[in-house]
């Protein structure tokens, strides 16, 4: 999360999958620079086999979001979520 609003894309493309980062990379560009703090709170979580999903707030947020994240070669990396995918909240 604070590598995605800090735009540190070195950081965020090591954390996520190709499409994962293309995905963030195109919102990212519709953020406008700020230098505040993220303040990233975990609400929930979930784990299914090799796919977690994670709900959260930030200060940049209005309404809670939510990131899928998939086991690549032993690490938890944020992808993309399919059209019509729906998560556990």
């Amino acid at each position: 999360m604070e590598s995605f609003y800090k735009k540190d894309n070195s950081t965020l493309k090591k954390h996520t999958t190709s499409d994962g980062y293309t995905g963030l990379i195109m919102i990212q560009d519709m953020i406008p620079d700020e230098d505040k703090d993220a303040n990233v709170e975990i609400l929930d979580e979930a784990l299914e086999g090799d796919l977690a999903w994670v709900k959260y707030n930030s200060s940049y947020d209005k309404s809670p979001g939510v990131f899928k994240l998939v086991k690549e070669n032993g690490k938890w990396k944020v992808s993309s979520k399919k059209p019509r995918e729906r998560g556990p909240f």
